[in-house]
C-alpha cells in the first residue's frame, strides 16, 4: 500500500464535492460544526468555486491517493499579513474515515508544508472544532499548536 498525493484538477470536480459533502456531514454536528459548516464551506456554485482555487496561483488542491486510489484531499492558500509577512492556510482536509491512520493525512500535511515552505510563509494555521480531539491530536503530530481560541454567542433558538 502506498500513499501518495497529487495536484488537484478539473477532472476531480464530481470526486471534491463528494469529498466535501462528506467532509461537512462530519462535522457539521460537533460542537461548533453548525457555524462552521455555514461559514467555511465553499459556497454554492461549487464547482465554480472549486474551478476558482484550482486556478489560483495562490491556492492549491491536493488529492491523497492510496494505490492511485483517491481517499482524501486538502486545500491550502496564502494569506498576506498586516506585516508583509505570508502565513499558509489549510482552508480544508479530509480523508475518508477507511483510509485514515495509515499514511494519508500525513502525506497531505507533508505536501502542504512543501507548498508553503516554497512561497515563504512563516507559519501555517488551521481549525480543528472544540472537542474534536482526533483532529487535534493530528495537527500536534505535525508541530501545530493552538495560537487562536474563537469563542461564539448563539442567538438561535435550540
Amino acid at each position: 500500500m502506498k500513499e501518495t498525493t497529487r495536484l488537484g484538477t478539473s477532472a476531480d470536480l464530481d470526486l471534491l464535492e463528494g469529498f466535501v459533502a462528506l467532509g461537512v456531514a462530519e462535522q457539521a454536528e460537533n460542537k461548533g460544526g453548525s457555524i462552521w459548516s455555514r461559514r467555511e464551506t465553499p459556497s454554492p456554485p461549487f464547482r465554480a468555486s472549486i474551478e476558482a482555487v484550482l486556478h489560483d496561483p495562490d491556492q492549491e488542491v491536493i488529492i491523497g491517493l492510496i494505490d492511485e486510489a483517491p481517499v482524501g484531499y486538502a486545500v491550502v492558500g496564502v494569506e498576506l499579513l498586516r506585516s508583509g509577512d505570508v502565513l499558509g492556510r489549510i482552508s480544508q482536509i479530509w480523508v475518508d474515515p477507511e483510509a485514515r491512520e495509515v499514511g494519508v493525512g500525513e502525506a497531505l500535511i507533508a505536501h502542504v508544508i512543501e507548498w508553503c515552505q516554497a512561497r515563504k510563509c512563516v507559519g501555517i494555521d488551521s481549525m480543528a472544532l472544540p472537542g474534536n480531539r482526533n483532529t487535534k491530536n493530528f495537527f500536534e503530530t505535525f508541530g501545530f499548536k493552538a495560537r487562536l481560541l474563537v469563542v461564539h454567542h448563539s442567538l438561535e433558538e435550540n
